[in-house]
């Protein structure tokens, strides 16, 4: 591998020690100074082993170019962007490898604000890490631990009515990620409120080792003991996370994983009760139901491709109050227009509690009225010559084509997305219907056998 095979669509991933090193951290910490002309960048890492050390030598990059640092130490992608915001920071940066297997690591950036970094200025970024330059600045900048939790706990609180919530009780799986302790402040906050919320924690200590597996609720694998969890707790609703808990998860109260598309609906829902006739971002991938929501509520349904800095940078574009992926990213404009995991869960927690209706109860009717396949994987030789087969089978009965994020073909009553990932080499199938009387499960095998030809 190459040292910048680690630079993806807008993240840096890569495998520690062999195209993720300590050098390169150093290096992308001189380039964030230089490029981004900072002066103060915030830093934070998730649990896994090698991002102390990760952290450390980023922020001798940074100090070496006279920047001062201000280190969270162990929290979440999204406290990072809060905290650069709650600084005034020129940019943040979180040393991350999220749902990636166990030998990886990366960094998430963002620049003042926590605004998303243009494609351009990522770029330049990547080539001037490339470029290796002797450390230029002139005075050492420093570097501070600070803790800024009482005040994201604050802004977290803000988004619901805590005099009208619970009482509840809730099982949280932290996955042995970063989570555990940042759930542990917003119960606390909660508490400090009067608020009758019964908490469950299951494998809630950080532990950089996974002893029970790396935190990616998404894969079926991993949904098991969650749902066991929920159901013999007797918890109303079960979260978990990924590793950087910057994705949220739900199982409803008999144990059912509740898919994404169905949560951006609840949760798009809940915002345009607050905030009517406002805009809603959604991905392509899945979103009928989505829309149908949105038409119903007065709100304004706007498409964006897919990934998080793509969906922060239309947010802004279009002042819109709230956007959501399948993949359970949910952005809120009051929080920077950026992703968080612990806003959605008081979400829908206070959803449950103001409607009186279970998890269960509020996505039934959306599960009934729209299939969904959820997301399948592929590994292909051609991602282009797979994706113009898929197009011409179907090209007779198409009444909508899109090509904004890979290919949708709409039909009468089902539709189709099929992209490539934008972070791992693989291309990515969802398929939605309309009516129960359609066969999902036949239309997935001869999208699939097309695609694996």
């Amino acid at each position: 591998m190459t040292r910048l095979s680690c630079f993806k669509a807008y993240d840096i991933r890569g495998q520690v020690d062999v195209d993720l090193t300590e050098d390169l951290a150093r290096d992308l910490g001189r380039a964030i100074a230089t490029v981004l002309e900072a002066r103060t960048v915030v830093l934070g890492r998730d649990a896994r082993a090698a991002s102390p050390r990760l952290l450390d030598a980023l922020a001798g990059g940074l100090t070496s170019e006279g920047i001062d640092v201000l280190d969270l130490g162990l929290c979440g992608t999204e406290e990072v962007y809060f905290g650069t915001d709650h600084y005034g920071a020129d940019a943040g940066v979180m040393v991350t490898a999220s749902h990636n297997p166990i030998e990886f690591n990366g960094f998430k950036l963002v620049g003042a604000g926590a605004a998303p970094l243009p494609d351009n200025v990522f770029r330049r970024i990547e080539a001037a890490t490339t470029a290796r330059a002797d450390a230029g600045g002139v005075i050492d900048g420093s570097r501070q631990s600070v803790n800024c939790r009482d005040a994201y706990v604050a802004r977290v609180l803000s988004f619901v009515d805590v005099s009208k919530l619970g009482p509840l009780k809730i099982l949280a799986n932290a996955g042995n990620g970063a989570a555990g302790p940042t759930f542990d402040a917003v119960i606390a906050g909660l508490r400090a409120k009067d608020v009758a919320i019964e908490v469950e924690r299951l494998h809630h200590d950080p532990d950089p080792a996974f002893p029970n597996g790396i935190p990616n609720p998404l894969l079926p694998e991993n949904q098991p003991v969650t749902a066991a969890a929920v159901v013999a707790s007797g918890a109303d609703f079960g979260i978990a996370w990924d590793g950087d808990f910057d994705r949220c998860f739900f199982f409803d109260h008999t144990g059912a994983f509740i898919p994404g598309e169905y949560v951006v609906g609840l949760l798009a829902g809940s915002m345009l009760e607050r905030f009517p006739g406002e805009g809603i971002v959604h991905d392509p991938r899945v979103y009928w139901n989505t829309q149908e929501v949105i038409a119903r509520a007065g709100g304004r349904a706007i498409v964006s491709k897919t990934g998080h800095a793509l969906i922060k940078a239309k947010m802004r574009e279009t002042n819109a109050v709230y956007g959501g992926e399948m993949s359970a990213h949910h952005y809120f404009r009051d929080f920077m227009h950026c992703d968080s995991g612990m806003i959605p869960w008081l979400l829908i927690a206070a959803y449950v509690s103001q409607t009186g209706q279970t998890l269960y109860e509020l996505v039934a009717d959306m599960r009934g009225r729209f299939q969904s396949s959820g997301e399948i994987n592929f590994r292909v030789d051609d991602a282009g010559s797979a994706t113009e087969r898929v197009h011409r089978a179907f090209a007779a009965d198409v009444v909508k084509l899109d090509r904004l994020d890979g290919l949708s073909l709409e039909m009468t009553d089902w539709r189709l997305n099929l992209r490539s990932s934008n972070t791992e080499p693989l291309l990515r199938l969802n398929v939605e219907a309309k009516t129960e009387d359609i066969d999902l499960s036949s239309l997935v095998g001869a999208v699939s056998q097309l695609i694996e030809i």
